[in-house]
């Protein structure tokens, strides 16, 4: 059986949900939602979805992450945000290989809600080449984020975090979050060779981490605490709590957990902290990486 959640913060405390999705299938196909396993996710998600959820567990501010490689769903996304009580910031989306990525930049920070704009993401997972990061167009388009304040998230898995690792060196005045941990294999126990790579990117001061993705990469059904516990204590020893947000990849979690059980267990992964560095995993870290 999972493990009892401890009792919840003081209800004064504002917590950060540094990432979910929201999709309208009737808008926009999401192709990656393929066989039976991702067969629950097939069906709109949105922010009035998510935000009883949300606000029943203490969330007061969220950041909207990208989930398709479309320029339209970025400026979608800001939309959102401007007319959202929940969205504090966006991380969005913008073809990085291109020249003139820093006036697309300009441009998206002209819309509604433009100012909510805090990141950008590509699926560097989907990437055949491990190095892809170290292009030298990719490059380019990594300075122009620096350029303009914005933080780069590395949607990756286990292979590509030497790139990663690569990168940061290349750009120290440009912060990488890494998403989900770096996608370690938790439903098979195994810490290395992920462990040790995480951690090279984590002697990087330039990289944040997020607390996300770990329920889905772990077994869906049968998953417990203590099945994500090493993988946790590694990036909270190699990141520390001030590098370090909580994410509830909702509704991708859901294929899972319910919303509240992936933030409680994240409690429960972070109760040996002092509360001071709890409020950076739960918020600070979120608010001071993304500007919100």
């Amino acid at each position: 059986m999972r493990s009892t959640p401890p009792a919840k913060p003081s209800a004064g405390r504002v917590l950060v949900d540094a990432h979910h999705h929201v999709w309208n299938l009737s808008v926009r196909d999401q192709e990656w939602i393929i066989g039976d396993a991702l067969a629950p996710l097939r069906r709109d998600f949105s922010l009035a979805d998510l935000a009883p959820e949300a606000h029943a567990a203490g969330v007061g501010a969220t950041v909207l992450v990208q989930t398709v490689a479309v320029a339209q769903e970025t400026s979608e996304f800001l939309a959102l945000a401007a007319d959202s009580d929940l969205v504090a910031g966006v991380v969005g989306w913008t073809d990085l290989t291109r020249p003139g990525v820093a006036d697309a930049l300009a441009r998206l920070r002209e819309l509604p809600g433009g100012r909510h704009l805090v990141g950008i993401r590509h699926q560097v997972q989907s990437e055949p080449d491990p190095a892809w990061l170290l292009r030298p167009d990719v490059h380019r388009g990594l300075a122009a984020l620096a350029d303009a304040g914005l933080a780069y998230d590395l949607v990756v898995r286990p292979h590509q975090l030497p790139a990663c690792t690569e990168a940061a060196a290349r750009l120290p005045e440009l912060t990488l979050v890494l998403n989900h941990l770096g996608k370690p294999p938790i439903g098979s126990g195994a810490l290395e060779p992920w462990a040790s790579a995480v951690r090279a990117l984590a002697a990087r001061p330039n990289t944040v981490c997020k607390l996300s993705g770990m329920v889905t990469e772990a077994d869906h059904t049968t998953w417990t605490v203590d099945d994500l516990r090493p993988y946790a204590d590694t990036v909270l020893d190699a990141f520390g709590p001030e590098r370090l947000m909580f994410g509830s990849d909702w509704p991708v979690s859901t294929l899972a957990a319910h919303y509240a059980e992936v933030l409680d267990t994240a409690r429960l992964l972070t109760w040996g902290l002092a509360p001071h560095e709890r409020e950076e995993v739960f918020g600070g870290t979120a608010r001071r990486v993304y500007g919100l």
